[in-house]
């Protein structure tokens, strides 16, 4: 099997569809269906099942992961080879929400630049639709985006972590002395939302059976703010779990909600996006950390 023929596979996978994939490649979608035809052959069995969508078989799905692996190690190999280490540089744009799931691509950027140290890394700090915007500009290599979010449009790698919503208030509130909150609770009292949990998300579907009793005063898209706006005594902010400090003499508290809600979180990036060298590095040096988690 040759690596032309794992990149024709690849890109049926992702496409779902032989046209589709054929006008990505820029060839005819019979010799496309030639090769796929070619390595069914070889390996015995059909590696998509044929209807209005390709969807990949049981054998296709483990050839999708064994060939992501053999062309990322060729790739790697291949500008190892061609250009020293020690003259690779350029310039890596990472866009993210406020969470600390932003440690695992830190983490996998200093391991890149023990080996790379040319290489620059460049945060751009936003909201959902700001990340999102900046990817399809080309003004983001990748974004770090918490759900709920559209992944359709995109490649992405999910994180090993989740997400723990509540309720960031002053210490002195009444809630303040539970352990937990529930849906109930919130009844009546000044929140402050943030923007991308205000439409259908996990918070929603949680306070749905009180949602008509909800008084949402404020909104906002990072947390620094919100928090400011609850010192102030404007309201009570639905967020996540460990971006305000809430030890020590902090006046503010944080309490989970009950029952427990979580969200993912995701690396995206576009589709067939043509990465710079730099880039291209950062995603293996990602990819090797999460493998290790």
């Amino acid at each position: 099997m040759e690596l032309i023929q794992m990149k024709y596979f690849l890109a049926v996978a992702r496409e779902e569809s032989i046209s589709k994939a054929a006008d990505f490649l820029y060839i005819t979608q019979p010799s496309l269906t030639r090769q796929i035809q070619k390595m069914e052959k070889e390996v015995g069995q059909p590696l998509f099942t044929r209807g209005k969508k390709m969807r990949l078989t049981e054998a296709g799905q483990l050839l999708r992961r064994r060939a992501e692996e053999i062309l990322s190690l060729y790739e790697k190999t291949e500008r190892e080879l061609i250009c020293p280490q020690a003259s690779i540089g350029g310039d890596v744009y990472i866009g993210g929400g406020e969470t600390r799931a932003m440690k695992y691509l830190l983490d996998a950027a200093q391991k890149m630049r023990e080996q790379f140290p040319n290489i620059k890394l460049h945060i751009h700090s936003g909201d959902i639709a700001d990340v999102c915007e900046h990817i399809d500009k080309g003004l983001l290599d990748f974004g770090l985006v918490i759900e709920p979010a559209d992944l359709s449009r995109y490649e992405s790698l999910r994180l090993p972590y989740c997400e723990v919503w509540g309720l960031l208030m002053e210490k002195t509130h009444p809630l303040a002395a539970k352990e937990s909150i529930s849906p109930q609770d919130l009844r009546g009292i000044p929140l402050i939302q943030s923007r991308h949990s205000l439409l259908r998300s996990n918070v929603t579907e949680w306070y749905r059976s009180v949602s008509e009793e909800l008084n949402v005063v404020a909104t906002y898209n990072l947390i620094y703010n919100a928090a400011l706006m609850t010192q102030s005594g404007i309201g009570c902010v639905l967020s996540i779990d460990g971006l305000v400090n809430t030890t020590g003499e902090s006046k503010l508290c944080f309490r989970p909600l009950t029952p427990p809600v979580t969200a993912h979180v995701d690396v995206i990036w576009k589709k067939y996006q043509l990465f710079s060298q730099a880039a291209q590095i950062f995603l293996q040096f990602l990819r090797e950390e999460l493998a290790a988690t």
